[in-house]
C-alpha cells in the first residue's frame, strides 16, 4: 500500500540567534528561558560570563552546563561549534541531559553563513541536526547606525528567516516605520515582529524554516513570499522582476552590496536546465550567494520540490507531498551579496529560456538592459 504521508525527521532543531551588538539577543533569550510550558532547550553561548544569563532562573552550575528552573539548559563553546553539539547529542543520548531543541546564541558580529554550513558539512551533525531558522534581533535605536558602519549586520539581516525588532518604544514611531522599511528592503521574505523586552509569543522562533517535512504549503510559501501588501503573494515576483524596497529613502552603500531577485515560472523546468542554473551560479558566484530558496517543479515529477542553500552548500531537498493540486508553479528567491540586481535577474532567465513560450505575462516583460 502506498501513502502520501512525510517521512518523521527526527532531528534536533536547531535556532541560530544572531543580531547587532547590544539589540537584545540575552534579553530576548532570557524571555525565553523563563517560558516554563516550552520546550526544553539546550542553549550554546561563547562564554557564560557574556551571555549575561539572569540567575533567577539558575537551578544548578557544572564546570560546562548551567541548568535552568525551566528544565532548559546552557553551555558554552568548547573547542569548537560541531564538537559542541556532538557533546550535547551524546549526553542527551546516553540520558545524562534532557533537550528538544538547540539554540545557539553568537556574537553581535557573527556572520551566520559559517554556522549554518557547519551543521550540513559535518556528517554526524547532518545526520543529527537540521536548521530550525535563523533569528536576527536588531534595535530601532541604534539599529540604522550599526547598519551603516558594520556590513556584518547587514549579512545578519539578510539571512535571517525571523527578524526581531527591539527597543521601538526608545524612538519615534517614523523612526521605526522606515527602519522596518530599511529591512524589508535587505530581506523581504523574513518576518518581522517587535519585542518589548525580549517579550514575544510562545513559541515564535521556532519552525521558521519552510524546508521541514512537517511544513504545510502555506507555511512553505510563507517562507518564500515577500512581505508585501498585494492581494496576490507574489505578485512582485511575476516573471522576473527584481524585489524592490518599499520605500524612497536612501540606502547606505551597505545596503546597496546586498541585491535580492526572484521568479515565477509557470511550467515544470527540466532538470538538466535547473542543474545547469544552480551549478552555473554556485560556480561563478557561490561565495556571495547568502540565501537560495524556492519551490521547484521538474518535467515528469508530480511532487514538487523544496531546496535551501547558503553560499555553495544546500540542505538535501524536501519533497511537498500534499502540494494542492493544478497549483505547478516553480518559486525561487536569490539574496547576495555584491552581486548587482541585473546580474541576478539575468542569471534566473537561464530557467526562463528552457520553458515554453506560452504564457502572456513573460511575453509581455520588457527585455533585461
Amino acid at each position: 500500500m502506498t501513502t502520501t504521508e512525510s517521512p518523521v525527521d527526527t532531528r534536533l532543531p536547531v535556532t541560530l540567534l544572531t543580531g547587532f551588538l547590544g539589540a537584545g539577543k540575552t534579553t530576548l533569550l532570557n524571555a525565553v528561558l523563563r517560558v516554563a510550558t516550552g520546550p526544553r532547550i539546550a542553549v550554546i553561548v561563547n562564554e557564560f560570563g557574556e551571555a549575561g544569563l539572569d540567575h533567577d532562573l539558575i537551578e544548578a552550575v557544572d564546570e560546562e552546563t548551567v541548568l535552568m528552573q525551566s528544565g532548559c539548559l546552557c553551555c558554552s563553546v568548547r573547542g569548537d561549534l560541531a564538537r559542541t553539539i556532538a557533546d550535547l547529542i551524546d549526553r542527551r543520548q546516553a540520558g545524562d541531559i534532557v533537550f528538544e531543541r538547540v539554540v545557539i546564541e553568537t556574537t553581535g558580529l557573527a556572520d551566520p553563513g559559517p554556522i549554518l554550513q557547519t551543521l550540513l558539512v559535518d556528517p554526524y551533525l547532518a545526520r543529527n541536526v537540521r536548521m530550525d531558522g535563523v533569528v536576527t534581533v536588531a534595535d530601532a535605536a541604534t539599529g540604522p547606525e550599526t547598519l551603516d558602519r558594520q556590513f556584518e549586520a547587514v549579512s545578519q539581516v539578510a539571512m535571517a528567516d525571523l527578524l526581531v525588532l527591539s527597543k521601538t518604544d526608545l524612538v519615534p514611531s517614523a523612526m521605526v516605520k522606515t527602519f522596518k522599511a530599511r529591512l524589508t528592503a535587505l530581506n523581504p521574505t523574513a518576518r518581522i515582529l517587535h519585542a518589548r523586552r525580549g517579550d514575544l509569543r510562545a513559541n515564535a522562533l521556532w519552525e521558521l524554516s519552510g524546508l521541514r517535512n512537517t511544513a504545510t504549503p502555506k507555511q512553505t510559501l510563507s517562507w518564500l513570499t515577500p512581505r508585501d501588501p498585494a492581494p496576490d503573494p507574489f505578485a512582485n515576483l511575476s516573471g522576473l522582476n527584481p524585489i524592490e524596497p518599499t520605500t524612497d529613502a536612501t540606502l547606505s552603500p551597505h545596503d546597496t552590496r546586498i541585491g535580492s531577485a526572484s521568479i515565477v515560472l509557470e511550467y515544470p523546468i527540466p532538470d538538466a536546465a535547473f542543474d545547469l542554473w544552480l551549478d552555473t551560479l554556485v560556480a561563478l558566484r557561490g561565495p556571495d550567494i547568502l540565501r537560495v530558496k524556492g519551490i521547484v517543479f521538474l518535467e515528469g515529477i508530480e511532487t514538487p520540490f523544496v531546496f535551501h542553500g547558503v553560499q555553495h552548500v544546500f540542505d538535501p531537498p524536501v519533497p511537498l507531498r500534499d502540494w494542492p493540486g493544478g497549483d505547478r508553479r516553480s518559486r525561487i528567491v536569490v539574496i547576495a551579496r555584491d552581486i548587482a540586481r541585473p546580474e541576478l535577474v539575468r542569471s534566473l532567465d537561464m530557467l526562463r529560456g528552457h520553458l515554453p513560450k506560452k504564457n502572456d505575462t513573460f511575453q509581455s516583460e520588457e527585455p533585461i538592459k
